[in-house]
């Protein structure tokens, strides 16, 4: 799996549970501090994240870093 799959995937799995959550990009941006602009790069695996927004987002939305890393 190349790094532009893995990004692509990553910020689907954020997406999908982000929508099943009933969450705007611009509320969870809230819930992370953080632009709603890089939510939408992080969800169509433009922006790469670090090992700490990863787990930051996992736990603004509830939910383990595993489930936002499923392949």
């Amino acid at each position: 799996m190349s790094e532009r799959d893995i990004l692509k995937t990553f910020g689907l799995n954020v997406k999908i549970v982000r929508l099943k959550q009933h969450l705007t990009q611009a509320q969870l941006a809230e819930k992370l501090n953080i632009h709603e602009k890089h939510i939408c790069k992080i969800e169509t695996g433009h922006q790469n994240v670090t090992l700490k927004t990863l787990s930051k987002i996992a736990n603004a939305l509830g939910v383990d870093e595993n489930i936002l890393l499923a392949v």
